[in-house]
C-alpha cells in the first residue's frame, strides 16, 4: 500500500466554458465537482493504476463529508482526521476558445492544535504496511514548518521511501532525513533559493544543491517543458508528451503517483519517470484533477522519452 498524506485537501469544482467574457454572465457547458488537493489527486491516480493507496488528510464540515462520500464512491481507501473547520473549495475555470485554465484558490484554514499530531499518528500506524509515503502540498497554517520533517523521520525509521512534493522551509527542513525524491516545480525551486533559474546551468546547480542538502534524488517539474531529474551525479531530461490537453491541473500529482507506482514495480527512478510522464499527460486529457484513463497511460507510456543531460 502507498500512503498519500497532506494537510490541504479541497473540493474542486471544474467549470468548462466555450468562451469566458469578462463582466458578462457566463454559463458553463460542463461542471465537475470532486474531492481534490494534491494528496487526494495522488491517491486517486494510484487507485486508477491498480496500486492500493490510502489517503490521509484533515476534513471538516459539509465539504469534508462530500469528500468522504467521494472516497467511498470511488473506492479510495482513507484514514482521515476530523477538523473543526469546513474543508475549502477551489474552482478551475476552463475557457475552450482562449485555451486557458484559471485557478480560483481558497486558502486553507489553520489546523486545530491537535491535528498535525493526529496525522503523524496515522502515518506511523500505517508505516508497517506501506510501500511508499507520498507527502504533498502546501503545509496548512498551524502545522508548522517541521511537519514534513517529522513525517520523513518516521518513514525513514521504518525504512519506507518518501516522495516529497513540497517547497520552502517544509521541504528544506525535511532534507536532513534523506527523502528518496523531492519534487518541487521550477518556480518553487527558484523561490526557495531566492534566485532566478532561467537557464540549464542554474537549474542543474539548484538540483545538485538539493541533493547536497540531503535529498537522494531531485526531480523538478516544468509543465509544458517536461521535467528534469538528478541524483547529484547524473542528470536526466524527461520531455513532456504532446497531447490535446484540456487542463493541466493535477498533472504534477499524477507524475508523483506514476513515480510511486513505477518504483513499487521494481523500476529504477529514471525508468519510473517514463510512467510518471505518461500519467501527467493522461491527466490533462480529462477534466478535473487526478482523473485519467488507464488506456491513455498505456498508449502514452511507449511515447515517453528520457535522456541524459
Amino acid at each position: 500500500m502507498h500512503l498519500s498524506l497532506g494537510t490541504t485537501p479541497t473540493v474542486q469544482q471544474t467549470m468548462i466554458f466555450d468562451h469566458v467574457v469578462p463582466d458578462e454572465v457566463n454559463r458553463a457547458v460542463e461542471v465537475r465537482r470532486s474531492a481534490a488537493g494534491k494528496p487526494i489527486n495522488v491517491a486517486r491516480v494510484l487507485h486508477t493504476l491498480g496500486d492500493p493507496a490510502m489517503v490521509c488528510v484533515p476534513l471538516g464540515g459539509d465539504t469534508g463529508r462530500f469528500i468522504l462520500a467521494d472516497f467511498v464512491a470511488s473506492g479510495i481507501a482513507h484514514d482521515c482526521v476530523e477538523s473543526p473547520h469546513p474543508t475549502r473549495t477551489c474552482v478551475t475555470v476552463v475557457d475552450r476558445k482562449a485555451a486557458t485554465v484559471t485557478e480560483l484558490v481558497e486558502e486553507h484554514s489553520p489546523l486545530a492544535g491537535q491535528t498535525p499530531g493526529q496525522l503523524l499518528a496515522i502515518l506511523t500506524k500505517h508505516l508497517p504496511h506501506c510501500r511508499s509515503v507520498i507527502l504533498s502540498g502546501t503545509v496548512a497554517p498551524g502545522a508548522g514548518d517541521d511537519f514534513y520533517a517529522d513525517c520523513c523521520r518516521a518513514a525513514v525509521a521504518a525504512s519506507v521511501p518518501v516522495i516529497l512534493d513540497a517547497h520552502g522551509q517544509p521541504l528544506l527542513r525535511a532534507l536532513s532525513f534523506h527523502p528518496l525524491i523531492v519534487k518541487p516545480n521550477r518556480a518553487e525551486l527558484a523561490s526557495m533559493f531566492g534566485t532566478q533559474i532561467n537557464d540549464d546551468a542554474s537549474l542543474r546547480h539548484a538540483m545538485i544543491d538539493l541533493v547536497r542538502r540531503g535529498a537522494q534524488w531531485a526531480i523538478i517539474t516544468m509543465g509544458r517543458n517536461g521535467a528534469v531529474a538528478s541524483d547529484g551525479k547524473t542528470s536526466w531530461k524527461i520531455p513532456a508528451l504532446e497531447v490535446p490537453a484540456i487542463s493541466p491541473i493535477g498533472s504534477g500529482d499524477a507524475f508523483s503517483a506514476g513515480l510511486a507506482s513505477g518504483l513499487a514495480a521494481g523500476r529504477d527512478i529514471p525508468q519510473s519517470c517514463l510512467l510518471a510522464a505518461a500519467c501527467a499527460a493522461a491527466n490533462t486529457l480529462v477534466p478535473g484533477a487526478g482523473f485519467l484513463r488507464l488506456e491513455d497511460v498505456h498508449r502514452l507510456e511507449p511515447l515517453a522519452r528520457i535522456q541524459k543531460w
